[in-house]
């Protein structure tokens, strides 16, 4: 399964890091896990603070110790060399964008517009914009990290892969088969700390459920907390 890491620490100097409530949100999901008999055979994650703090958090409510693997090719998407470099070619025709990005680090629904932006047409590009990582070459790396994990652990395991919202839906679009400019639709909706299952056999994997945080809306109206965030 691969869980969105928990809240970030979106409009500080320093994003990647989980917010209080970030922490509160993956503490939880490791609660939830161990409540209801998850018990992870292994767990991955990228390399980000983020994602690392989130499996280490969620980890530490499992009955046994997991081992922890870290791979880059689990790291999010990298929205800030897209901007910087997407950006100013896109604003050109699109001068509505520069209004959007006046206020994109105070407003998040004016920086998600913005990604959505740069995102589609990063996934669209015929050839690869230099200075920046491309479409293809993320979304191998992806599959080939999510290939090598099936290989490594076999079947009938159980694998965490704690990442971000581009990893999981670039895994999710491919996994169906999905082009290319669909793949923000699935970017855009994830959730902090949600789940997106996979079933697996061999070399054969499929989708079991994509971005599922019911027990989040459930511990939010228990618990009295607002645990619901998608950044």
């Amino acid at each position: 399964m691969m869980i969105r890491h928990g809240q970030a620490s979106f409009g500080t100097d320093n994003y990647d890091q989980l917010s209080t409530l970030g922490q509160r949100q993956a503490d939880l999901m490791g609660e939830y896990f161990r409540e209801t008999g998850v018990v992870f055979d292994a767990a991955y994650s990228g390399q980000l603070s983020r994602q690392r703090e989130t499996c280490q958090r969620v980890l530490a409510s499992q009955p046994n110790a997991v081992q922890h693997h870290i791979d880059p090719r689990f790291d999010e998407v990298r929205n800030d060399e897209q901007v910087e470099i997407l950006f100013p070619v896109l604003a050109e025709s699109e001068p509505r964008l520069n209004k959007l990005m006046e206020s994109a680090m105070q407003d998040s629904k004016h920086y998600q517009k913005i990604i959505e932006a740069v995102f589609t047409n990063w996934v669209t590009r015929e050839e690869p914009y230099p200075g920046i990582q491309s479409w293809h070459e993320y979304s191998e790396g992806v599959m080939s990290g999510l290939y090598e994990v099936m290989r490594n652990e076999g079947s009938g395991k159980t694998v965490g892969i704690f990442t971000s919202g581009g990893t999981i839906a670039t895994a999710t679009a491919l996994v169906l088969g999905v082009g290319a400019d669909l793949v923000y639709r699935f970017y855009e909706p994830v959730i902090n700390c949600s789940i997106t299952q996979f079933f697996y056999s061999g070399d054969k994997i499929s989708l079991s459920h994509f971005n599922d945080h019911s027990v989040l809306h459930k511990l939010s109206a228990n618990l009295g907390e607002r645990l619901v965030t998608y950044r």
